[in-house]
């Protein structure tokens, strides 16, 4: 097979959108993960303020209670458009407020606008998501989440590396409308993509609340959709609990913002592109759940890099020595952790009934998200007092029991050829 046909399922209209919506997906969620606690830290807001701060993450958790209005309610522009372009405006203008304020003055306005963004930003990746699986066919989807994921990961880069080049030269208030207009290119695609063709909407509240969570469990019976359930809540908490606040670890390493966002943009760019090509080819090829194993180990072997550049410690000269570990550290992190959310997001898409898209796409996508919001919320406190180096040390033992539950969620050689997930009329494959 030449290469050109290896890499054809790339090539496509569909998967150049699925670019799009991941970059505007991914930007805000990283813009709170990398960018804000480097802006906090440099106020010398302190180390355990600044975790607590991940608790403004909550919309990603709960966004499933108000999706069913996002199914239920027709924006002008479509059902799926007319919802992204709503948040996408919304996210341009705070996030370009947000650097206005002074961390140490306005430390709980700026919580707000925190609150604010997460929850425009939760809404955005409701609409995003259902536009995503309602527009992608059986075939295309592993390969369209892939490149969703990787464009998601990719977005990391203006928060976490050119915003931190900027905030060396330029105001913050400047950085963060720089980072703002960002959002453009989500704004230009929901203008310009088609509409998907959806299901009927739901006639009231109740049927947009009640179905789609009914729907789920009779499909898979309690016992098996408790388990799913809780594989979403574990599968990564270990990456997720240790890349809270990698920014600011890096700044306690002795990196500079500048180090930092030089080695990012460089370390991660080249992983991310091949994550994205190599993850969606591997998935087509092997399957989803073999898929989950791989990526799944891989995952969990890069956290082990955290704890090797904190066991080298912080330096006060910075050498070229330890740029390469930072480079290593980070190249690994976004292949590793990009893979597994690659094979995590398919799975999630997977498991989500045609009919019932935004809202149980919001319900697993926001179970996945609990880690983030709430045992993040602990690292900072937990870094103080167990030391980087044993920090990570329990992350990579968080990261074992959602492999674990692999063997029941997504077993090796799966006795349903496409995971007894519904096709696109609604169709269950028999075992």
């Amino acid at each position: 097979m030449s290469l050109l046909a290896w890499l054809q399922p790339l090539l496509t209209r569909r998967m150049l959108i699925c670019v799009f919506t991941g970059f505007s997906s991914g930007l805000p969620l990283f813009l709170l993960l990398q960018l804000m606690p480097v802006w906090l830290r440099s106020a010398e807001v302190d180390l355990k303020t600044i975790g607590f701060m991940t608790l403004v993450q909550f919309p990603f958790t709960w966004k499933f209670l108000w999706a069913p209005l996002l199914e239920r309610y027709t924006p002008p522009l479509g059902l799926r458009r007319g919802w992204m372009l709503i948040t996408q405006i919304g996210l341009f203008i705070v996030i370009g407020c947000i650097g206005g304020f002074d961390p140490k003055r306005d430390i709980w306005l700026i919580t707000l606008l925190a609150s604010i963004l997460a929850f425009l930003a939760a809404t955005q990746d409701i609409a995003i998501d259902a536009f995503r699986r309602e527009m992608l066919t059986e075939n295309e989807m592993d390969m369209g989440n892939s490149v969703h994921v990787s464009a998601y990961r990719a977005a990391g880069l203006v928060p976490g590396s050119l915003s931190l080049i900027l905030s060396d030269h330029l105001p913050w208030a400047q950085v963060f409308w720089i980072t703002a207009l960002f959002m453009l290119p989500g704004m230009l695609m929901a203008l310009m993509v088609t509409e998907p063709a959806v299901k009927t909407p739901p006639k009231n509240l109740r049927e947009a609340c009640v179905l789609p969570f009914q729907e789920f469990m009779q499909r898979l019976g309690w016992r098996h959709a408790l388990l799913i359930l809780a594989f979403l809540v574990l599968y990564k908490l270990g990456d997720s609990f240790a890349t809270a606040l990698s920014s600011v670890f890096y700044l306690e390493m002795g990196f500079s913002k500048t180090h930092i966002g030089l080695i990012a943009k460089h370390a991660a760019l080249w992983p991310t592109i091949i994550g994205c090509a190599l993850g969606g080819l591997i998935m087509v090829r092997i399957g989803v759940n073999r898929a989950l194993w791989v990526f799944g180990v891989v995952q969990l072997m890069t956290i082990l890099g955290f704890a090797w550049l904190a066991d080298i410690g912080p330096q006060t000269e910075i050498k070229t020595f330890n740029l390469v570990a930072l480079a290593v550290v980070i190249s690994a992190e976004y292949l590793g952790v990009g893979l597994g959310t690659a094979a995590f997001i398919a799975f999630i898409a997977r498991t989500t009934h045609p009919a019932y898209t935004a809202t149980q796409f919001a319900l697993f996508t926001g179970l996945a998200s609990m880690p983030r919001t709430l045992i993040n919320a602990t690292a900072g406190g937990m870094a103080e007092l167990l030391g980087w180096f044993n920090f990570f040390l329990l992350c990579t033992v968080l990261a074992v029991p959602g492999m674990l539950l692999l063997l029941k969620i997504a077993p090796w050689r799966p006795p349903c050829k496409r995971q007894c997930a519904p096709d696109d009329a609604g169709r269950v494959p028999d075992p």
